[in-house]
C-alpha cells in the first residue's frame, strides 16, 4: 500500500519560524492521510481581492473541503492573486491547504526560461503554514504538460532537468501532475511523477452519441429507450479509469506516491469555432455527483486526494462555489445558475471519504437540478448550434433527498408527484415540463420542514440559445 503523509511535524515547525500568528493555527481538521480540494481558477479571479479569498477559503472549508489547487496560467497578473490567496490562507484560522496546479495549455514550456517561472512558485510558498507538504516536499501538480520540453531533448528530460532536480531542500517537490498520456506509460515519466491526477476520471467521457448508438445497435434499439438508459446509468461514477491510472502509479520508484482523484458534478461547453471552438457536454445525468462521490467513498483505500472539478470554471459549467470574479470571455451560459447546492452537500461525501463512515444526517435537506430547456429544443438565435452528444442526456429533473427520519417528498413540474423516502440519502427523478418552473417539499407528520422553489427557473420549450447548464435549487431545515 502507498504511503502518503502529510508533514504535520514539519509543517508545525515551519509555522514557529514565520512571522504568521501562532494562534491563527489552532483550528484543524483531523484529515487523517486522505484530502478533499477543489480545483481553483486563477484565471477567473482578475477583480479577486484578498477577502474575495478569504470568503472562498471560509466557504471550502466550512463545506468539508480541505484546500485550493491553485490553477496558475500566462497572464502577469496571476502571481498577485496567488498571493493574496495565500496570505488569506494564513489569516484563516484554520489549516487550509494551498497548493500550486500549472496550468501548461496556458503557459509556455519550450525554453528553460519556461521552467523558471514554474520553479519561482515553488520556492516563494515552499514554506509558507498553508503549502500542502507531502513526504515532506512541496506538493505540486498540473492540467497537462506531457508535452513539455523546456527546451531539452524530450518531455521527460525537460521536467527533470529543469523542474525537479533543481528545486532541492525544502525547495523539494512532489510532482503529482495531470499527464493526459496512457496510464500503461507513466513508467516513462519514472523520477518525475511522484503521482497522478486523473482529470478525466469525474466524468463518463467515452460516452458519445457513436458509442451509445452502438449499444443501442446491439440491443436492437434505434434511440435511446429504457434500456439503453439503464447502460448509461451503469457507467456514471464508475472506477474504471482510476483502476488504470492507480495501475500505472504503481510503477513509479523512488519513494511516496499520490493519486488523486477526480469528481464533478456536470459539463457543457458552447464556445464557437470562431472562440474557442468548444461545444459539447459530458453526460451527468443519474445523479452524476453523488454516484462518483459514492464510488470514492468504497474504493477510498486506493484513493489519496480527491479533487472537485471545480470551484469556478464557469465555461465548463462544473463550478460549486458563487458566481464572481470574471467568467471567461463569450461565456453567457452560467450568469443565473447557481450551482452551490452541490457545494452543500459535498460536506456529507467529504466526510466519508476522510473517515470511511457516512456522517449522521442532522438536518433535512433537498436538492434538485435541470437544465433549461428540451434536449431536442431548437435555438432560434444560435449560430453555434447545438453541443456534441446532447443527445444522451434526458428531460429530467434530478433531485437528492437527505432525511432525518421516514418522510413524504413532493416534486412539482408542472403537476405535483409525491415519494414516500427513508431516512438517510434517496435519489429522484421527474419528467420535465416545457414551460413549467421546479419546486418541492419535504413533509413529516402533517408539517413541512423543507420547502424549496427555484425562483427564476421556467423549462423553456422555445430557447433562443442552446444552454445545457444545470439550476440547481436547495433547501435545508
Amino acid at each position: 500500500m502507498r504511503t502518503f503523509a502529510l508533514c504535520l511535524a514539519a509543517c508545525a515547525a515551519i509555522v514557529h519560524a514565520l512571522p504568521y500568528p501562532r494562534s491563527l493555527r489552532s483550528h484543524k481538521r483531523d484529515s487523517g492521510s486522505k484530502l478533499v480540494v477543489a480545483h481553483h481558477i486563477v484565471g477567473n479571479t482578475f477583480p479577486y481581492t484578498e477577502s474575495n479569498w478569504a470568503s472562498d477559503i471560509k466557504l471550502a472549508y466550512d463545506s468539508g473541503l480541505d484546500g485550493f489547487a491553485l490553477n496558475v496560467g500566462v497572464d502577469s497578473w496571476q502571481p498577485d492573486r496567488v498571493a493574496d490567496a495565500y496570505s488569506a490562507a494564513a489569516s484563516s484560522g484554520t489549516d487550509f491547504k494551498l497548493f500550486i496546479s500549472f496550468d501548461m495549455s496556458s503557459l509556455p514550456c519550450t525554453s528553460s526560461d519556461n521552467a523558471a517561472t514554474l520553479r519561482s512558485y515553488i520556492t516563494s510558498y515552499a514554506t509558507h503554514p498553508n503549502q500542502l507538504l507531502v513526504d515532506g516536499k512541496v506538493f505540486a501538480s498540473t492540467f497537462s504538460g506531457s508535452d513539455c520540453t523546456f527546451g531539452q531533448a524530450n518531455a521527460q528530460q525537460g521536467w527533470q532537468t529543469q523542474f525537479i532536480n533543481q528545486l532541492t531542500g525544502s525547495n523539494a517537490v512532489h510532482f503529482v501532475p495531470s499527464f493526459f498520456v496512457d496510464p500503461t506509460t507513466f513508467s516513462e515519466f519514472d523520477g518525475v511523477m511522484n503521482g497522478a491526477f486523473n482529470w478525466n476520471g469525474g466524468w463518463p467521457i467515452s460516452l458519445t452519441t457513436t458509442s451509445v448508438g452502438s449499444v443501442a445497435s446491439q440491443l436492437g434499439d434505434t434511440v435511446f429507450p429504457t434500456d439503453v438508459e439503464a447502460v448509461l446509468n451503469q457507467t456514471i461514477g464508475t472506477f474504471d479509469t482510476d483502476s488504470q491510472y492507480i495501475s500505472g502509479v504503481s510503477t513509479l520508484t523512488g519513494g511516496a506516491t499520490t493519486y488523486i482523484a477526480a469528481v464533478s458534478p456536470w459539463f457543457f461547453t458552447h464556445y464557437s469555432p470562431a472562440t474557442y471552438d468548444k461545444n459539447w457536454i459530458y453526460l451527468a445525468d443519474y445523479w452524476l455527483y453523488n454516484a462518483r462521490w459514492e464510488t470514492l467513498v468504497a474504493n477510498r483505500d486506493s484513493v489519496d486526494i480527491v479533487e472537485l472539478i471545480t470551484w469556478n470554471d464557469y465555461g465548463e459549467s462544473h463550478y460549486v462555489g458563487p458566481i464572481e470574479g470574471a467568467q471567461p470571455m463569450y461565456t453567457t451560459w452560467a450568469t443565473g445558475y447557481d450551482h452551490q447546492g452541490w457545494l452543500a452537500m459535498t460536506n456529507y461525501y467529504a466526510t466519508a471519504f476522510r473517515t470511511g463512515s457516512y456522517p449522521e444526517i442532522t438536518n433535512d435537506q433537498l436538492y434538485m437540478w435541470a437544465r433549461p430547456h428540451p434536449k431536442d429544443a431548437v435555438a432560434s438565435s444560435d449560430s453555434t448550434g447545438d453541443p456534441t452528444n446532447h443527445q444522451l442526456t434526458e428531460d429530467k429533473l434530478w433531485a437528492v433527498v437527505f432525511a432525518t427520519a421516514p418522510s413524504t417528498v413532493t416534486i412539482t413540474t408542472g403537476s405535483a408527484q409525491t415519494f414516500s423516502v427513508p431516512a438517510g440519502v434517496t435519489k429522484l427523478a421527474v419528467q420535465l415540463t416545457p414551460g413549467a418552473g421546479m419546486s418541492g417539499t419535504i413533509t413529516r407528520d402533517g408539517s413541512t420542514v423543507v420547502s424549496v422553489n427555484a425562483d427564476g427557473y421556467t423549462f423553456n420549450a422555445n430557447p433562443s440559445e442552446y444552454n445545457f447548464n444545470a439550476f440547481v435549487a436547495y433547501a435545508s431545515s
